[in-house]
């Protein structure tokens, strides 16, 4: 079994950065995919960013050149460095873990309880 502690977020200011964390605990897969969702009150869950095994990145159109997700495999942790941040980037951060049991078809998914970060203008 997997969990995932997710830490970093809270309150700061527009143009402001904030560096959100999840470590893993557990048995990781080597064919993974870690990513960072978000929810905002009203709002669909949406992709944030994501990275695979492999070192291959994604982002959401709203928070392109704003993010970067980066991993350290010995620590089983991903990173999210956002910047510039926007009031419509509060929401609550989910961190989430997809163990491919067949790559890019069937995941286990693992997620986090969520870190609010509120971005005030």
């Amino acid at each position: 079994q997997v969990q995932l502690a997710e830490s970093g977020g809270g309150l700061v200011q527009a143009g402001g950065s904030l560096r959100l964390s999840c470590a893993a605990s557990g048995t990781i897969f080597s064919t993974n995919t870690w990513a960072w969702y978000r929810r905002a009150p009203g709002k669909q869950r949406e992709l944030v960013a994501s990275i695979t095994n492999t070192g291959n990145t994604d982002a959401g159109d709203s928070v392109k050149g704003r993010v970067t997700i980066s991993r350290d495999n010995a620590k089983n942790t991903v990173y999210l460095q956002m910047n510039s941040l926007k009031p419509e980037d509060t929401a609550v951060y989910y961190c989430n873990l997809m163990h491919w049991t067949i790559p890019g078809v069937e995941s286990i998914d693992y997620w986090g309880q969520g870190t609010q970060v509120t971005v005030s203008s």
